[in-house]
């Protein structure tokens, strides 16, 4: 029987967090919405001026008996840039920030333990700005917005590479 449980992050530009994840064994959804703020099923356009408190994010829908909590965290970090506190790469605001959204008590110890190792190991100089925050309502964003990395190839291609984020990732994160 499979279980499922979900998990949520924030690493900037959803459109680049979903395929990391995507079509891995027990991982059965991955969605891009809107989480962390104040307004009631906002939209895009009200999402990209900064001013609803919602950040882009992905909630992940897992079994964690094939794909456990720790390593989605394990995949997550290496997706960001955890010391940028304005956004990520070349999206700024705090819409684009960094965060992890936990649902349950086990996940926000293992996120909590994960932020510690990542400050301890002195991969990065400047310090760890990731937010482990409770996870809250979560709305769904516009349906162009879902697996926009299957729907449009070579804009997402486009975005990864003028973004910033695959030389930050290649420079920071591979060893």
């Amino acid at each position: 029987m499979n279980k499922k449980e979900l998990a949520t992050f924030a690493g900037g530009c959803f459109w680049c967090m979903v395929k990391p994840f995507d079509e891995l064994p027990g991982i059965h959804g991955i969605i891009s919405g809107y989480t962390g703020g104040d307004v009631e099923n906002p939209t895009y356009e009200q999402i990209k001026t900064g001013e609803t408190g919602h950040r882009e994010a992905v909630q992940i829908t897992y079994d964690p008996e094939v794909f456990p909590y720790q390593k989605l965290l394990d995949l997550y970090w290496p997706q960001i840039d955890p010391t940028d506190d304005g956004g990520q790469f070349i999206d700024r605001g705090s819409q684009y920030r960094t965060a992890i959204f936990y649902h349950t008590y086990e996940q926000k110890e293992l996120a909590e333990n994960s932020r510690k190792e990542l400050e301890e190991n002195g991969r990065f100089s400047k310090p760890i700005v990731t937010e482990i925050l409770p996870a809250s309502d979560f709305y769904l964003a516009e349906e162009y917005h879902q697996d926009f990395y299957k729907k449009n190839p070579e804009a997402y291609k486009e975005e990864r590479k003028t973004s910033g984020r695959d030389t930050f990732i290649n420079e920071n994160w591979k060893n």
